[in-house]
């Protein structure tokens, strides 16, 4: 199976009739043969304490799909775009995070190519999928408890639209210790792409977070907007049997928007934007560090409880062997949080599509008016750089424990006691600003911080 999205997960759940013969449980999409596997085979972390394959969710799509049962919500078929637009819209998905993917890399790979790569929209909570004259809408949405859960949804127009959930395939890549963390995950792929839409015979593929230095990112993705002196893997193709060290970084480096390089009609825009791909590359892994918390601290508490025969007492004594279990990648989570190994710009980044503006008014705001959103985009992605998805449901879910260490971490920082080389990225100024933005916008956090800067005593 090969990831959805060339970068942005992947779900190969759907396949033709009787090609997988150890299904259990089949949902017919509509005609054509097509079925969406619901339960079959293995999955991780389905059994206790997770449960992934439980139906109590409170993802996007799962409150999307009660409302239309219910009636309360209308999805509107469109001949050019299907449902995507109306799907959109009922999920708060801008239309200027529209990165489009022009590498082979998903289960409806024959209908990808650079002339029709498919394309992909984001917000904080939800990854919408489409391929250009494709059978199947593609979704990861993100529940705060189980992290990513897959759909899909059947393209042809049907009286009453619906999306499925599709899981045991999806899981195959999906759960993978380098990509995402060993949970259920989404991740960004970069690959040397060859001009019929594979990833060229013997060259790798990188991974993709903030992490990563701009000249491994954007392969087998176009890319618009302004570089300034600064290069990518993107836009362009690698030659038969030319060597990745001989790929044309320069010459389409930087695009305004796509209209000379294919159809823009066949899209919502003709914008494949590269502040919506930089943000895209931080939340995706962001996305699995907090699901890897999550997942690793109930891991542990269960684990202990059972050993100590204590399993359910709420006051039961945490071991020091389950606390490093969920503790070192909390550390993480903290780091990555903070940003603290951001590859820097080395010149100014601009896009077209107007996805800086949306996404900057998506708030919330101090009294100052500034914002985890703000942008930097001159020597890296955020002014004040701290994850705006510590706002979301998923980091409020991440259980006490380890959520009381993640705080207890960044109040050391933001009050200036931490001062390792680790955090050197943040400035003393740096720690001030987000320490109040977030008292002013972060609802729970806990009291010493609402002291802290109502004394003003924070180390320089």
């Amino acid at each position: 199976m090969k990831p959805i999205f060339g970068a942005v997960v992947g779900i190969s759940v759907v396949i033709s009739g009787g090609m997988w013969q150890m299904a259990v449980a089949q949902v017919a999409l509509q005609a054509r043969g097509q079925v969406v596997i619901k339960e079959q085979g293995y999955v991780p972390f389905a059994a206790e304490p997770i449960n992934y394959r439980s139906e109590d969710l409170s993802d996007p799509i799962a409150k999307l799909e009660k409302q239309l049962e219910l009636g309360d919500v209308r999805l509107e078929y469109e001949p050019q775009h299907g449902y995507l637009r109306s799907v959109l819209q009922a999920l708060h998905v801008p239309v200027s995070s529209q990165a489009l993917v022009f590498s082979k890399t998903s289960f409806q790979s024959p209908k990808i190519s650079p002339e029709h790569p498919r394309a992909l929209y984001y917000n904080d909570d939800v990854y919408v999928g489409q391929v250009h004259d494709g059978k199947s809408l593609e979704f990861i949405s993100f529940d705060p408890m189980q992290g990513a859960i897959f759909y899909v949804m059947d393209e042809h127009q049907v009286k009453h639209p619906r999306f499925e959930r599709a899981e045991t395939d999806c899981l195959q890549c999906h759960v993978a210790n380098n990509s995402t963390r060993g949970v259920p995950g989404v991740m960004l792929r970069s690959v040397f792409t060859n001009p019929s839409g594979m990833q060229a015979a013997g060259t790798p593929s990188f991974i993709t977070g903030h992490e990563s230095p701009l000249k491994d990112r954007f392969g087998g993705w176009y890319v618009t907007g302004i570089a300034g002196q600064q290069t990518h893997m993107g836009n362009v193709l690698l030659d038969q049997n030319a060597s990745p060290e001989q790929l044309d970084r320069t010459s389409s480096a930087e695009l305004r928007d796509l209209k000379g390089k294919l159809d823009t009609t066949a899209y919502l825009s003709p914008y494949s934007d590269i502040v919506a791909q930089l943000v895209l590359a931080h939340q995706t892994q962001m996305h699995n560090f907090i699901t890897q918390v999550n997942y690793r601290t109930r891991l542990a508490l269960y684990n202990d409880a059972k050993k100590n025969g204590a399993a359910g007492a709420a006051d039961a004594a945490i071991s020091e062997a389950a606390r490093s279990q969920f503790e070192r990648p909390a550390e993480q989570l903290v780091r990555y949080l903070f940003f603290t190994n951001e590859a820097r710009l080395e010149s100014p980044i601009h896009g077209t599509a107007g996805f800086e503006e949306e996404f900057a008014a998506r708030g919330p705001r101090d009294s100052r008016g500034r914002s985890l959103r703000d942008f930097d985009l001159q020597t890296r992605i955020f002014k004040y750089p701290c994850s705006y998805l510590v706002y979301s449901a998923d980091f409020d879910a991440i259980p006490a424990p380890a959520k009381e260490y993640i705080y207890r971490r960044m109040f050391e920082i933001l009050s200036g006691r931490e001062q390792s080389s680790g955090f050197a990225s943040l400035s003393g100024e740096d720690r001030r600003a987000i320490l109040e933005i977030l008292v002013a916008t972060k609802p729970g956090l806990p009291e010493e911080w609402k002291q802290l800067v109502s004394t003003g005593n924070q180390a320089q």
